[in-house]
């Protein structure tokens, strides 16, 4: 839950984060079929392995699974189907500018509901090399060990 009004956090890719290097994030809005929502809100969905691509000027999120409603029987959706984002032209256009440049993604960093809508935070990355996970996971090993140096110095 985040501190702001009407903002309900439901999904978050944690692993987008270790992969990638953000180099800027948006919100769009994101086009849903009813039982999706309904699966979302229940917090059944799976950013994983998703990304986002844009074809014939509009920007898709593909592989974003949202698995089928318990209580939706014929009326549920394809889990893996592309969902549709909205965006204005301008950000569309900008998005395809930055996706052009070699190594660069569009990457969900979270879905969440603000004020009723569904939200996607969609952020422009790069791939991280291997060293360069190794690098941060030695740097917040480290972090955390000061972290408990300090706390252990202040208990004598």
């Amino acid at each position: 839950m985040s501190k702001d009004k009407g903002i309900k956090q439901v999904i978050d890719n944690r692993k987008a984060r270790h992969d990638y290097h953000i180099k800027e994030t948006m919100e769009a809005g994101l086009v849903l079929v009813g039982t999706e929502v309904k699966s979302l809100r229940m917090g059944k969905g799976n950013l994983k392995d998703a990304y986002a691509t844009v074809k014939n000027g509009e920007v898709w999120i593909n592989n974003f699974h949202i698995s089928p409603y318990e209580k939706g029987n014929r009326f549920n959706h394809d889990p893996l189907r592309p969902k549709k984002l909205l965006l204005h032209k301008s950000e569309i256009n900008r998005l395809i500018g930055l996706t052009k440049e070699k190594g660069y993604t569009l990457i969900p960093l979270k879905i969440y509901f603000k004020n009723g809508k569904a939200k996607v935070e969609l952020a422009v990355a790069v791939g991280k090399k291997l060293y360069d996970k190794r690098a941060d996971i030695a740097a917040r090993d480290a972090k955390r060990d000061i972290e408990r140096a300090l706390k252990d110095k202040g208990r004598y």
